[in-house]
């Protein structure tokens, strides 16, 4: 019998959701052309490349064995806490915000690698801990203290919407371990309590003008709230069908700023319209559909939080990111990952599905087995 053409750890690989991301991917690569003017510089050729290059990257993280993972939960969150205190100290300033570590090679922003990090080690943490033991205090406030930390030091950079992603991924972890419901709710009310005290006495005047212009979009279209409006206007004017590819107004005529990174949907869903809003819309809600599929096949208690957990991380990028350019929440530059120009939320996003394709790898032996 013949063998077959095709390596055995690539045949097994989840080919459906690797094409799907491709097409994501090439449907943003498509959008990028037209915001450039039918271009494929300055932004096609990179974003396919450092793609090309992170889904590699994906495919091998998809062979580690998950103790591994496991194994380095809490090590490899010590380590980036202390490169986030060393951006704060003598990290690159680069925009008004100090996220970047100069290794010389590469500059690292070790942010990104976080909102993995605080998912492995919250679902670490509760692995180790007895589930009759999930409705008491100490399994609240060491996993509250393993956010808290990074999100803080992100804070200071300043970054709100990176210190939002790491909360989020960390308070899912935490709600599917069985933390009672009452609890999430408490806190939220305290949050509703302390936030006008944070917009006063925390936040950056820009960050502070951004959450004011959400709450009354109309006071300063032409200022603060230009972003938005323009971003409602693109995608109110795509209609049903979209105007056409390359004929779109508000980013050729650079009346949206942005339309290649925080706003690129905005750009999409002018030139396709409803239509394709709702087919990339769905293609991620398949992505995460299969993250979460994953999760209910693990055969641990760590795997499956950690799928879980990974996959409501790309559903919050992708959540916040439509929320935020649609006007629903305030802008707090959250990119629509795979889709929008720029390397951190791409890598981030293709390092989940490798921890994710290597979940599923040890569901698919156990099995077998």
């Amino acid at each position: 019998m013949s063998r077959s053409l095709v390596p055995e750890p690539l045949a097994k690989l989840p080919w459906v959701i690797l094409l799907l991301v491709a097409a994501i991917q090439g449907f943003g690569l498509v959008m990028l052309y037209s915001a450039a003017g039918g271009s494929l510089r300055p932004w096609v050729i990179p974003q396919g490349v450092r793609f090309c290059a992170f889904l590699a990257g994906a495919i091998v993280v998809s062979r580690i064995p998950v103790e591994w993972f496991r194994q380095f939960a809490f090590p490899a969150y010590v380590a980036l806490a202390l490169a986030l205190i060393a951006v704060d100290a003598i990290g690159e300033v680069g925009g008004g915000s100090r996220r970047w570590l100069d290794l010389g090679v590469i500059r690292l922003q070790p942010s990104e690698f976080m909102k993995l990090s605080v998912v492995l080690a919250c679902a670490r943490f509760y692995e180790m801990l007895p589930p009759g033991e999930t409705r008491r205090f100490a399994a609240v406030w060491p996993p509250i203290v393993l956010i808290a930390i990074p999100a803080a030091f992100v804070m200071l950079q300043p970054d709100l919407g990176t210190a939002l992603m790491i909360c989020a991924g960390g308070a899912t972890v935490m709600f599917l371990a069985g933390i009672p419901l009452r609890l999430f709710v408490g806190g939220a009310l305290a949050v509703a309590v302390a936030a006008p005290l944070a917009v006063n006495f925390l936040l950056h005047d820009y960050q502070r003008n951004r959450v004011f212009i959400f709450l009354d979009p109309e006071s300063d279209p032409l200022g603060t709230g230009y972003h938005i409006s323009q971003s409602k206007i693109a995608i109110g004017s795509g209609g049903v069908w979209g105007k056409g590819f390359l004929n779109g107004t508000q980013s050729h005529l650079d009346y949206l700023p942005e339309g290649h990174t925080d706003f690129a949907f905005a750009t999409m869903a002018e030139e396709w319209g409803l239509v394709g809003g709702i087919a990339l819309i769905a293609a991620f809600l398949i992505v995460v559909r299969w993250g979460i599929e994953v999760g209910q096949q693990a055969t641990t208690r760590f795997a499956r939080l950690t799928a879980a957990g990974l996959s409501m991380t790309i559903f919050f990028y992708v959540a916040i990111n439509l929320s935020m350019v649609m006007g629903l929440a305030p802008v707090v530059g959250i990119p629509l990952p795979l889709f929008s120009n720029g390397g951190s939320a791409q890598m981030t996003v293709l390092l989940c599905l490798g921890v994710l394709m290597a979940i599923d790898r040890q569901n698919r032996r156990s099995t077998a087995w």
